[in-house]
């Protein structure tokens, strides 16, 4: 029957049982369907997965395929974990993939004014790494931009204690030293989660109207330095080598004083035998002495005179050298 006629109009005809349990059906089969593809999800190998029931942190997974409840009941957030990320100060790179590493206004960052009342343009990089995702998901309220914070306060900070001279010059290594040790007291403090592993100053220049006069200082500065090394250079050459020398001359002085002492010591021991046998005979050692040292004199004179109370008259002496042979090889 195709229906009936009534007052109101023509009744349709009831539709068969199969058909009016098909929408049921359908909605049965999308629900399993749904709770099928919201039950497991995947974590990428750099991150770890913060699971959540009703919006409550319960407990953490590995990077992998992992199951939970379905419709909403568990909800997942992977937070990168194994990632070096970076902040940027005072500059902003291109194509940046973590949203807190460049600020709105880098020109104010950078813009600090040092202990002497000075003031400088400070790049500064923070490299950071999340340990703890939970505490950086819940401890504190955007946790990107409070560590932003706790870094710009602290190398303001440091800068602000030092001379404008320091911090462009000798003071770079002790200024991220310093800031790296106090940002990570402050993100203990306030349980951020994370592991802060290097403080890096980029770049560090004066202001741009007074930046050549800077300049020259610095140019200043470095000549005086390369003239104190030269300095340094010719002290170290010529100083050893004059104590050198010094040395050797004590040394020399030292062996002829003991060369003049030994002899000293050996002409008063001839003397002092001779002394002896002269005390013993007087005549015999002084007519020795007489003879041994004509015997020295008369060769070397050209002209020998002989004078003596028994000789009446002066007798010339031929040259004794002449008068003597020759030594022949």
């Amino acid at each position: 029957m195709e229906g009936t006629n009534s007052p109101w109009g023509r009744i349709p005809k009831p539709l068969p049982k199969s058909l009016t349990a098909s929408p049921v059906r359908i909605a049965m089969i999308a629900l399993a369907a749904m709770g099928l593809w919201t039950s497991y999800f995947t974590i990428p190998a750099e991150s770890e997965g913060v699971v959540l029931r009703f919006g409550k942190y319960t407990h953490k997974v590995p990077p992998g395929l992992h199951f939970k409840i379905p419709f909403g009941i568990d909800s997942v957030i992977a937070v990168p974990t194994q990632r070096q990320l970076k902040l940027e100060f005072g500059f902003a790179s291109a194509g940046v993939t973590n949203p807190d590493q460049t600020g709105n206004e880098p020109a104010k960052e950078r813009s600090m004014v040092t202990g002497d009342l000075n003031s400088a343009l400070v790049e500064w990089i923070v490299q950071y790494r999340i340990t703890e995702p939970e505490h950086y998901l819940f401890a504190v309220r955007n946790p990107g931009q409070t560590l932003r914070d706790i870094s710009e306060s602290v190398m303001r900070a440091v800068v602000g204690d030092r001379t404008v001279d320091e911090i462009i010059t000798i003071g770079r290594q002790e200024i991220e030293e310093t800031s790296l040790q106090r940002m990570r007291e402050l993100a203990g403090l306030y349980h951020l989660g994370v592991s802060i592993s290097q403080v890096q100053l980029k770049n560090v220049n004066p202001p741009e109207p007074v930046q050549p006069s800077f300049n020259e200082v610095n140019r200043a500065q470095q000549d005086r330095e390369n003239a104190i090394n030269l300095a340094n250079g010719d002290y170290n050459k010529a100083v050893p080598r004059a104590r050198g020398e010094a040395d050797q001359q004590i040394r020399a002085a030292e062996g002829y004083r003991f060369k003049r002492i030994n002899e000293a010591e050996g002409d008063v021991a001839a003397f002092t035998s001779v002394l002896e046998q002269y005390v013993k005979a007087p005549d015999v050692t002084r007519t020795r002495l007489y003879f041994e040292t004509m015997g020295d004199v008369l060769p070397q004179a050209k002209q020998s005179i002989v004078v003596d109370e028994s000789v009446q008259q002066i007798l010339p002496m031929l040259p004794l050298s002449a008068a003597l042979p020759e030594n022949k090889p």
